[in-house]
């Protein structure tokens, strides 16, 4: 006679067993912790200790209060707040004032966090209120919705309003397109989408997206490094770095 199948662990049992894993980890040295039960099958009768279970029902019951449920076209969740203990935290902007972006903290911080530096040091001098990040997620539509991932700025929205072409000077643009091509197509400026917002820049990639890592940690270490990163002076008529911003906008504007 076939025996019965056991049934399939809950979320919540998932999430308990591997904070239980964690913490024997930690508490047993390495030759004691893999011979530990917490490294064999699971007894039926074992029960998690009340710190896994706590922690397991906090961040449960977080999630619930700051997760919508649902995520932006470029695959990040939507959050309900900021500074309230989710993935979206206010972050300064060196070198300018702006001292309270609201963005997704890790990578996205990283670049967004770039790409408003050069802007401020190359295109216009900002000003506090002049780049607005996360944003609560009712009414937003299209590209927009990445603003309530914590994915996504907008810069100067009163100079630059949704619908209106050709806001930037010549030279502006240009260093625009540079901005962009630095950032190896991670990002994308809402003048290029059919619903125009040039004061929109979002990420083009998801979570999962490795380009996102690297572009990141090459920023990471350009700013510790003397002579690189943002406000150092670039060329952005030269041939080789035109030419690759000029491509990425083809790219970019042909899959609006």
């Amino acid at each position: 006679m076939s025996a019965t199948p056991a049934s399939p662990l809950s979320r919540r049992g998932l999430l308990l067993r591997a904070a239980a894993v964690a913490t024997a980890a930690v508490a047993l040295p390495h030759s004691q912790a893999l011979a530990s039960p917490a490294y064999a099958a699971e007894p039926r009768d074992y029960t998690f200790p009340k710190a896994v279970r706590d922690g397991v029902a906090r961040a449960e019951a977080r999630n619930e209060r700051l997760l919508t449920g649902t995520r932006s076209a470029n695959g990040w969740d939507l959050e309900n707040a900021a500074d309230q203990g989710g993935s979206i935290s206010s972050r300064p902007v060196p070198g300018t004032p702006v001292k309270d972006l609201q963005v997704r903290l890790g990578a996205p911080e990283t670049i967004l966090v770039h790409l408003v530096r050069r802007f401020h040091y190359e295109i216009a001098e900002l000003q506090p209120g002049e780049v607005v990040g996360w944003t609560a997620p009712k009414g937003l539509r299209g590209p927009a919705r990445c603003l309530a991932s914590g994915t996504a700025v907008r810069v100067r929205p009163g100079h630059y309003p949704p619908g209106a072409k050709g806001g930037y000077f010549p030279l502006e643009l240009a260093v625009l397109r540079d901005i962009l091509a630095e950032l190896d197509g991670v990002v994308r400026w809402g003048g290029d989408d059919r619903a125009v917002d040039e004061a929109l820049f979002y990420l083009a990639v998801g979570p999962d997206d490795t380009r996102l890592a690297a572009v990141a940690e090459r920023l990471r270490v350009g700013e510790a490094t003397s002579g690189q990163g943002a406000g150092t002076l670039v060329d952005v008529h030269d041939k080789r770095r035109r030419s690759a911003a000029e491509a990425l906008a083809r790219r970019q504007r042909n899959a609006a």
